[in-house]
Order: structure tokens, then C-alpha cells, then sequence
């Protein structure tokens, strides 16, 4: 049930091909895959594997960031509808210009010939059309990496790496309402220029973003998205069982996996407080709703020696979806993230209600996916120190395979060295036991 305090209201809206969609009536865990194909009749969304491996589904989620929209790929078929409140989504039917011009993504595929059977290709062109959205002109690796979560089964890569390397040389053929899907285009000083379309984006998704929580309910099913962390916490505490839901890449699996009944749901990506990164002199400081992608990004910059590791972690659009703090919080014991978040000395702020205790993440683990949460409580920040001096740290991970693969052993290694002689040493290991361990 929702607090006395807080205030809800109860309709999703979304931007779709450049109008505000909304949606009063859909149950909290319908996939947004299912509701594109059986709802809107977009049948270009794939359903391929229905667990966020092939990326047969993918779809584009622009969102608010700073003073612009950032386009990221996701995978539709383990994505909520409910989640897309305040973004705008883009789908493969989403890219052709109103007289039917193909997007130099779609054109670069079909001049390449990145495509055989088809079944893939739409989801291959919402990866490149997030990459171009993003880039310039992407290195080779950039192209590998952006298309790390899509697999082809026929045509094999070469035509479609083919294609992301030459979707750049076509003009932005595309007409309006879509002109703000085109590249970036950058003045002789190298400022950014936003076209008249990117600019009325903008003020479309700035008048769907809520301040309020957003509460459904449908049948047994009850789904509430705060805006505040003091409201999540109220809901926390007044719904000590509801299933803490932040980019659903573990919890998305279990309703189209497992056919799970998710009756009550906190959704808590759209709290402010907890999408927030702070760095000090003495820590980085991580809000549990910031996305993999961005939270990777900022741990390799103090961290170079994690590159590898973070960009095995899965693949770009779990990356953009899942979040450091569910990667904790779910407890896996193969989960990538903790040996070597462990073995640097990382600790968690906990909240319930207006308290918060800090814990260090080694302790957080009791049992098989059993945490030290208490009834009510969540994990609000993960404070991850700074490098110590003379400290050397690696981490390693072993899988069946180098890409798009759990773990079969992840370690995580911190020595610190002073005047050559080992000060402290730590060590963590995830797939050695029921819990990551030191």
C-alpha cells in the first residue's frame, strides 16, 4: 500500500514517433516486447530467446540527460511497460522519415547486405542506430562492443560491421517528425547543434516527467515508480515484501522464465537521489539505481585495470538497463561485480525509513541469496574508495565464453606494496561458494 504522504497518480506516458502516448490500463510487468507486437501491432520486435541474450527485441529508450536526450538500446522482452514512463521509445518501424525514407541505418544494411533471414535485423539496426546516435564515427572495437548483444545466425558479422562503418557516409536523409533520430551534427568550433525537432523533443519529454509517484493497479498487482528517495522509503517500509525493481535484466526473467506473479512492485529508477554519482577525495559514490553502463564508466576512470572485466559484464543493452545496485543486491554468487569490489574495500549505505548504517559489502552476504537487508530496507548508494597508493588490483574472470557469459570463476585481487614489502592484501572469489567471498 502506498503512504499516507506520498502522492501518486496512475497512467504511464511515453513518447512514440514524436506523440505522447498513455497508458492507463496495462499490468505492471507486461513486457514492453509484448506490448509493442499484441497492443500497437509493431511486429518488428523480435522475440528470439525472451531473457535478454540475443537481442532480437531491441529497442531505443531516449531519456533526459543534462540539457540533451541520451539514446540507449535495451531489450524489450524483459523490460516492464510501467518503465518507460518519462522516456521516449523508439522501435525499428520508428526510423523511416514520413515519405518512407530509409534511415542511413537501414540503408547501410541493405547496401551491405547485413541481412539474410531478416529475424535478426531489426534488432541489429536499433544497436547501430543507438551506436550512431552516440558516435561519430565509432572505432572498430566501438562497432564490436555496441553489437556484442546481438546474435545472427545466418550472415554471419562481416556485413553488418560492414554496414556500421558505413552508415555514416549517407546524408540525413530522414524527414521530419524523425529528424532528431539523425547524427548529431557539431559547428567548425565543435559545439554540438540541435536541430528545431530535437528541440521540441526535449520540451515533449520535459512536460511527461512527474514529480509525483507513479502507483497502478491492476487485479492483485500493485506497481509504484517514486521520484524521491523519502517517498521510496516510506513505500519500503509500508510494503516490507514488494520486489525492489530497478532495470529488471534478473527480475524480468523471472516473470517471462519462470511465470512468476510479481504482486506488488517498487520500481526505483526514477529516484533522483539514487541515479546520482559523487566523487570525492575519498570515495566514489554510486547511487543503486545508476545503470552499469554509467557506473562502469566512472570506476574505470579511477580503476583503468577493470576495463576488460566490465566490458565482458554482459552486453550493452543489459549494460544500459541493469544497475550496479541490483547486481548487489540480487546476491548471485557468480555476480561479476563483487569479488573485486570486495577485495577494494567497497561498502554499501543502507537505508529504512530516514536512517542509514553503512556496511561493508563483504559483510552484506549471509547465505544463498540471503542479504543483510533488513525488513523495509534498500540499498541506496554502493561508496567504493578511492585507489590507495601503492595499491595494484586485477580482476579475472572465467566462462565458457570470452563474450555474453556468466561466470564459472570471477576473482578479484587488491595488493598494496610499501618500500617492496606487502602491506595488505585482499582477495575475492564469486563462484566458489553460495555467497562471493574474501
Amino acid at each position: 500500500m502506498a503512504s499516507k504522504k506520498t502522492q501518486t497518480s496512475g497512467a504511464v506516458r511515453f513518447v512514440l514517433d514524436g506523440e505522447v502516448v498513455t497508458v492507463s490500463d496495462v499490468e505492471p510487468t507486461r513486457t514492453v516486447l509484448n506490448f509493442l507486437r499484441e497492443d500497437l501491432g509493431r511486429t518488428g520486435t523480435k522475440e528470439g530467446c525472451a531473457e535478454g541474450d540475443c537481442g532480437a527485441c531491441t529497442v531505443v529508450v531516449g531519456e533526459l540527460a543534462g540539457d540533451g536526450v541520451r539514446f540507449r538500446a535495451i531489450n524489450s522482452c524483459i523490460q516492464f511497460v510501467p518503465t518507460l514512463d518519462g522516456k521516449e521509445l523508439i522501435t525499428v518501424e520508428s526510423l523511416k522519415g514520413a515519405d518512407h525514407t530509409l534511415h542511413p541505418v537501414q540503408r547501410a544494411m541493405v547496401d551491405c547486405h547485413g541481412s539474410q533471414c531478416g529475424f535478426c535485423t531489426p534488432g541489429f539496426v536499433m544497436s547501430l542506430f543507438a551506436l550512431y546516435k552516440s558516435a561519430q564515427k565509432p572505432s572498430r572495437q566501438a562497432i564490436n562492443d555496441a553489437l556484442a548483444g546481438n546474435l545472427c545466425r545466418c550472415t554471419g558479422y562481416r556485413p553488418i560491421v560492414d554496414a556500421a562503418q558505413k552508415m555514416y557516409e549517407y546524408g540525413n536523409g530522414a524527414a521530419k517528425p524523425h529528424e532528431h533520430w539523425m547524427n548529431c551534427s557539431f559547428s567548425s568550433m565543435g559545439d554540438r547543434q540541435r536541430s528545431t525537432s530535437e528541440r521540441e523533443m526535449i520540451e515533449r519529454l520535459q512536460s511527461i516527467q512527474r514529480r509525483d509517484t507513479l502507483m497502478l493497479a491492476r487485479g492483485t498487482k500493485t506497481y509504484f515508480a517514486p521520484s524521491c528517495v523519502a517517498d521510496l522509503a516510506a513505500l519500503r517500509e509500508a510494503n516490507p515484501d514488494a520486489r525492489i525493481l530497478a532495470g529488471g535484466t534478473d527480475v524480468g526473467l523471472w516473470v517471462t522464465k519462470q511465470h512468476r506473479d510479481l504482486n506488488t512492485v517498487i520500481y526505483v529508477g526514477n529516484v533522483a537521489e539514487l541515479t546520482r554519482i559523487a566523487v570525492t577525495d575519498r570515495h566514489i559514490e554510486i547511487g543503486a539505481s545508476v545503470s552499469l553502463t554509467d557506473a562502469f564508466a566512472v570506476l574505470v576512470k579511477h580503476y583503468p585495470e577493470l576495463d576488460e572485466l566490465f566490458r565482458r559484464f554482459a552486453s550493452p543493452p543489459i549494460r544500459n538497463a541493469g544497475t550496479l545496485g541490483g547486481n548487489i543486491a540480487n546476491g548471485s554468487p557468480i555476480g561479476d561485480t563483487m569479488p573485486v569490489l570486495i577485495a577494494i574495500g567497497t561498502s554499501l549505505a543502507l537505508r529504512k525509513g530516514k536512517r542509514t548504517r553503512e556496511l561493508p559489502l563483504d559483510e552484506f552476504y549471509l547465505a544463498y541469496q540471503k542479504t543483510a537487508l533488513g525488513p523495509g530496507e534498500f540499498v541506496e548508494a554502493i561508496r567504493v574508495p578511492m585507489p590507495t597508493p601503492g595499491a595494484t588490483v586485477r580482476s579475472y574472470k572465467i566462462a565458457k565464453r570470452f563474450d555474453q557469459d556468466i561466470s564459472a570463476v570471477c576473482g578479484g585481487y587488491c595488493v598494496v606494496l610499501e618500500d617492496g614489502v606487502v602491506r595488505d592484501v585482499r582477495i575475492a572469489y564469486g563462484g566458489v561458494a553460495a555467497t562471493p567471498k574474501r
